[in-house]
């Protein structure tokens, strides 16, 4: 959540950090800002978006060479334009100029002990112009600021408790600019020629203007100059150029083009083929290297004997789906467990499980503390499913498996589920292999189904037209209900969150077994039901929990296979799967609901990749 950029240069760096922010929006977008020394400290800020802030800033001509900028995500603090970033300090003397602010400052995270420091600094004379907690980080290195930006910093740190991502310069050193990170992501780009040095929450933000990141590990303060830098890890100890590598990352920015389509949601949509193409490319086998990280999957697999998943929101769909394969394909008990939840509660550690975590971003403020609880009560066996191989889980996981689903723009995820859901598969067999419960002909035909489900996931694109009209029904409802059975309850969980995330309809999914138990009471003409109906085990259960739904005046929209003798009726629309896919078949089911929430969110109007008051990397708690 939130973006910052910032950089040092001798050259006008105004432009390069609006152009960081557009490539950031993504991550927030509830107000931005920029801001650079200038005669003192200038900043222009906006609440509406990026482009917007672009034209604020070429009209009033702000320019400099020493700059910060941010795209906020709203915590503390209305999206107004006085709580938006950049954040100034403002001095305690009586006269004007003792007054002005001298500290700039962005901030990704929260402050948990904003309200006793604004107490204190209040008590010493600091006016506070907004609601936000960023701002008491601005007074308070104000207030140790002693002529060394670098010290005040660190002096600051210690008294801030909670998470953040900072980048602050001061206007009495003009080409100076200091970062620090705990628990937000922060990474240093190192300019050409040493002439320029950067700071950004995501490599993203500097793609074109360096590919050389050093990324900032927990506990790091870096002191940016024009034409050298250097670091302090938690402890304030100097930190080596061998300890903390410049490394190439190549962020294109045209993973950010729009292309043909007409939002990044759609575009995403329609990558998937490519996306799971990528994502199993090399894969010849099952074999544990696939999963070898800082440690040996070989050792590991032999040794659990059970499974934990923890994962937020869409990743938490992908490991409920995952508990249905490891239990029947790979025979090992598997809890699942929503992030945010599991380390607040008590729980029974068991030294044998593999705890696996899945996040599209890796930096996922909720999934790394859950990880890192598991890990302080013993559970040291760990596997991250992630789609960014230079982020936090991967770097603090023992073992790896990197998606290619490439960069996700729009908000609500896509190609990152089905990219998540292709790894779990593998880990899957991976695991049966382990303990001897997957033979040579079952490897073989699962491999098959895994080749094959590009071919697959085209010939499911292509409903679209049926889909759209399905939205047509949809954009004129305030409520929608979503059913599912067996393996395909996890992807009408699944379902139901991308319609409210994007269309602002209130859904809910339930096992269809469920139905009589409560929900069935919602039940209208008013109410379309929406019911993912493959061609398994559980296909004539599901169609008498249809029955009930029919009774009640319901009308149905319903995901069937080719061959699972569900037609078309009054008050039954059926929507026919290319083929059936047996235990990889969610993969194929979810992109009709994709689909669905994304045309019905188009028809209603909504802002498709950028929702109301949601973010794409959830990176505070």
């Amino acid at each position: 959540m939130c973006g910052i950029v910032g950089a040092v240069s001798v050259r006008n760096i105004v432009p390069i950090l609006v152009q960081g922010l557009a490539r950031l929006e993504y991550r927030g977008y509830d107000s931005c800002g920029v801001a650079v020394v200038a005669d003192g400290l200038q900043r222009a800020r906006s609440t509406s978006r990026v482009a917007e802030l672009a034209e604020q800033v070429s009209a009033s001509k702000l320019e400099g060479t020493t700059g910060i900028a941010h795209t906020r995500w709203a915590t503390h603090g209305a999206p107004l334009v006085h709580n938006a970033h950049p954040h100034f300090s403002h001095g305690t003397g009586l006269d004007a100029a003792s007054r002005a602010g001298r500290i700039a400052l962005v901030h990704n995270g929260i402050i948990e002990n904003h309200d006793e420091l604004r107490a204190e600094l209040q008590g010493k004379g600091y006016v506070f112009q907004s609601q936000t907690d960023t701002e008491v980080i601005a007074h308070l290195i104000d207030s140790r600021y002693d002529g060394d930006l670098f010290e005040a910093v660190k002096a600051a740190l210690k008294h801030l408790q909670g998470a953040y991502a900072i980048a602050v310069f001061c206007k009495d050193e003009p080409h100076r600019l200091i970062g620090a990170r705990a628990g937000s992501p922060l990474i240093l780009g190192v300019g050409q020629d040493g002439l320029e040095h950067f700071l950004a929450s995501d490599a993203m933000a500097l793609a074109g203007v360096t590919d050389q990141i050093v990324y900032l590990e927990e506990g790091d303060v870096v002191d940016v100059q024009l034409g050298k830098y250097w670091l302090v890890d938690k402890a304030h100890k100097p930190v080596s150029p061998a300890q903390r590598p410049v490394k190439t990352v190549l962020a294109h920015s045209g993973a950010a083009e729009l292309g043909p389509y007409r939002h990044y949601m759609q575009k995403e949509i329609f990558e998937q083929p490519r996306a799971i193409a990528d994502t199993l490319q090399g894969v010849d086998g099952i074999v544990p290297e696939l999963f070898d990280g800082s440690g040996s999957a070989a050792g590991v697999f032999k040794d659990i004997d059970s499974v934990l998943i923890l994962a937020c929101g869409t990743s938490y769909y992908s490991g409920c789906t995952a508990k249905y394969w490891l239990e029947s394909i790979a025979k090992i008990p598997t809890q699942v467990e929503v992030a945010s939840e599991y380390r607040y509660r008590d729980s029974v550690p068991n030294a044998r499980t593999l705890v696996v975590t899945i996040t599209q971003s890796g930096e996922t403020a909720d999934t790394l503390a859950a990880l890192r609880h598991a890990q302080s009560v013993g559970m040291t066996h760990s596997l991250t499913i992630c789609n960014v191989a230079s982020s936090a889980m991967v770097r603090e996981c023992e073992l790896t498996y990197i998606t290619r689903a490439g960069i996700e723009i729009g908000v609500a995820s896509t190609k990152a589920f089905t990219a998540q859901l292709a790894g779990l598969f593998l880990l899957t067999l991976a695991l049966a292999q382990a303990k001897g419960r997957l033979s040579a002909a079952e490897e073989a035909r699962h491999l098959k189904a895994l080749r094959h489900l590009p071919t697959a996931l085209q010939a499911v694109l292509a409903l679209e037209p049926q889909v759209i009209a399905w939205s047509e029904d949809f954009a004129k409802m305030e409520n929608a209900l979503f059913l599912g059975r067996g393996l395909h309850y996890p992807i009408a969980l699944e379902g139901a969150l991308k319609l409210k995330e994007i269309s602002y309809i209130h859904a809910e999914a339930y096992p269809a077994g469920e139905l009589k138990h409560g929900p069935l009471a919602l039940v209208t003409s008013a109410m379309p039901v929406v019911t993912v109906a493959p061609n398994d085990a559980l296909l004539e259960k599901l169609k008498s929990n249809m029955h009930e739904v029919r009774a009640r005046g319901g009308v149905l929209y319903v995901l069937a296979d080719a061959d699972s003798r569900i037609e078309s009726g009054e008050g039954l629309h059926v929507i026919r799967m290319p083929e059936h896919y047996g235990e990889l078949s969610p993969l194929l089911h979810v992109v009709p609901l994709q689909l669905l929430a994304y045309h019905t969110a188009c028809a209603r109007g909504t802002d498709v990749d950028k929702p109301r008051n949601l973010a794409k990397s959830v990176t505070v708690e």
